[in-house]
């Protein structure tokens, strides 16, 4: 999938966040979204995966054949600290839940062995450590069958093992992927293609 954008500019009442931001975002690239905490790194990830509506500009989606998509939203798979996962389900009744809107790219069993969450596979969430609960989070986002990835702060609540993974699974798991990633952390992109700094849209 590739993301068009014509002078994009979003704000909240009268402060704006960005504005007058240009920029294509082409497949199999990788993109890191730069700036301090609470400059509006994730405001701007969400715009640009269509799940907040933006102020004046212009936001064009279209696939490899150039064709313009209408709904963005079943294109696209998200992990970000601040979305909340079922608690009251199991991590295999979450996933299961997942696959009525995406399917995945391997078996939830795979998916869990991969994250190392296979001994908590029928554990409900709401006991899951902070980790834990991250590493769920991305292992939904990796391994749904979508052609952009969107990630806010990946390795939030990650120890060193849980950041070799997040890794891992962006060398092997990305692949004619379009990746945006919202960070202040260089670890979570020093590998990305471009960095827009979110600064030089205010």
């Amino acid at each position: 999938m590739q993301i068009h954008v014509q002078q994009l500019g979003k704000r909240f009442n009268r402060e704006w966040i960005f504005r007058n931001l240009s920029y294509d975002f082409f497949p199999g690239k990788k993109y890191a979204l730069t700036g301090a905490n609470g400059s509006g790194k994730s405001t701007l990830l969400q715009v640009l995966m269509g799940s907040l509506l933006h102020s004046e500009g212009r936001l064009l989606y279209s696939n490899n054949s150039k064709n313009k998509i209408e709904d963005p939203y079943s294109f696209v798979t998200i992990a970000a600290p601040y979305l909340d996962l079922i608690e009251e389900m199991t991590a295999t009744e979450f996933l299961n839940f997942h696959l009525s809107f995406k399917t995945l790219t391997c078996s939830i069993a795979e998916l869990l062995e991969t994250v190392q969450l296979q001994k908590a596979a029928h554990k409900q969430i709401r006991y899951f450590s902070s980790g834990m609960k991250q590493r769920l989070k991305i292992g939904q986002a990796f391994f749904s069958d979508s052609p952009a990835l969107f990630l806010d702060e990946p390795t939030t609540n990650l120890d060193v093992e849980g950041i070799q993974l997040y890794a891992r699974l962006i060398e092997y798991h990305t692949h004619k992927r379009l990746v945006i990633i919202a960070s202040n952390d260089k670890q979570e992109y020093h590998f990305c293609d471009e960095q827009i700094s979110i600064m030089d849209y205010k």
